[in-house]
């Protein structure tokens, strides 16, 4: 199992382009229509729920940078003992499977004691797609007691560009075409390899992007009454600390009268969003209305800079938000053994990712997933070969 994750990649974007690679593997495998992730749709949460099978109230990412009443600040931390649900590489090493990581959320450390056989660390965000293919590759031509079984890496996609210039400018038709080059590296050499009869090749993407012209602020209508407050921005949403909890239906009742904010207390979430962590998320989630984010204060500079932008028509891009927005919606494409060339899938959930890797391997699925395999993959009897276990 090979599983490519380009980040920020929405649903909508191959169909903007000419990525032949890309095409390639829809072509000879599946495309669902959309993949639907969790909430926020922001990269760590949703990395961390492609590899658990389960929602941030469970994983405990709750967003990309957060504060935990007991182990203060997270921020972009590859630590996995911020996990709290088990990740699908633990899964398969805890069941005789050998994984690897190429900067995948999480498993770069250990969790609970067991980490991915192999692993880059540590991160940078310099580090070219060349690289991932030709330490793929070389993974795939260890010998049998070392090759991993499933590899996991993290991809540029088109987050950096749709965040500076939004989700419908050029740049991002340019910035996938540069993943889809070094993608068609990776099937030519699976290819030469004569992989395919048992490889499986996975490319997704943790959430969209949505065209974003000006921001909601929440802390000044608070400050205005002497509410204290603390705000962690999570894009299209937000988490408030009061200083007085006793404060609370005050606070929410001027946040939810500012246009293009809706608040809810963060133990009162919809069901649906599976957002709410009792040390994680404050005491007030806000979710704002595209196209504006949460804002935060900017200096003079940032300031001119968005004017010019939106003087002269431009936006930025952002996510965050529910995911029943359609901009959030992110891509799922799979190709090689146990795909059948013929399926035709609709939506799919984020959160059914690690189940369909595990029953792809022939292994039990992480111990904490709600998520279920993709209905028609693995159907065949080639989905579950025997791996020789330790």
């Amino acid at each position: 199992m090979i599983v490519l994750s380009w980040d920020g990649t929405r649903w909508d974007y191959p169909d903007r382009t000419e990525l032949p690679a890309l095409d390639r593997v829809a072509r000879e495998g599946v495309r669902a229509e959309r993949m639907i992730p969790v909430f926020p749709a922001s990269t760590f949460p949703n990395h961390v729920s492609l590899a658990t099978g389960t929602y941030v109230d469970r994983h405990g990412i709750v967003a990309n940078r957060f504060r935990d009443t007991e182990r203060g600040r997270y921020s972009y931390s590859d630590d996995a003992s911020w996990i709290e649900a088990e990740p699908v590489w633990v899964t398969a090493e805890r069941q005789g499977v050998r994984a690897a990581s190429f900067f995948w959320v999480g498993a770069q450390t250990d969790w609970n004691g067991v980490g991915a056989t192999h692993r880059v660390t540590p991160f940078s965000s310099g580090t070219p797609e060349s690289k991932k293919v030709d330490q793929i590759l070389d993974w795939l031509d260890l010998p049998e007691p070392e090759r991993p079984h499933l590899i996991l890496s993290w991809w540029h996609g088109a987050d950096s560009v749709g965040h500076r210039y939004g989700p419908d400018h050029a740049r991002v038709a340019r910035a996938l075409a540069g993943q889809d080059a070094e993608l068609a590296r990776l099937l030519r050499g699976l290819d030469q390899r004569e992989a395919w009869p048992h490889t499986t090749l996975l490319i997704v993407s943790d959430h969209g992007m949505a065209a974003v012209k000006g921001g909601v602020s929440v802390l000044p209508p608070l400050e205005a009454r002497d509410i204290g407050a603390r705000v962690v921005r999570g894009g299209g949403c937000g988490w408030i600390t009061l200083d007085d909890p006793a404060r609370l239906s005050e606070a929410l009742q001027i946040l939810n009268a500012v246009d293009g904010l809706s608040a809810y207390p963060s133990a009162e979430l919809p069901a649906g969003l599976r957002a709410y962590h009792a040390r994680r998320t404050g005491h007030i989630t806000v979710i704002s209305d595209p196209p504006r984010a949460v804002a935060k204060p900017l200096g003079l500079s940032a300031r001119v800079y968005l004017a010019a932008k939106r003087l002269f028509g431009g936006a930025t891009g952002m996510h965050g938000y529910p995911p029943d927005n359609p901009d959030m919606h992110a891509v799922f494409f799979a190709m090689g053994r146990g795909i059948p060339s013929d399926l035709s899938l609709g939506p799919v959930r984020t959160i059914d990712v690690a189940p369909t890797l595990t029953h792809l391997l022939g292994i039990s699925p992480p111990r904490n997933a709600e998520g279920t395999p993709i209905p028609g993959i693995g159907a065949d009897k080639q989905a579950h070969p025997r791996i020789e276990r330790e």
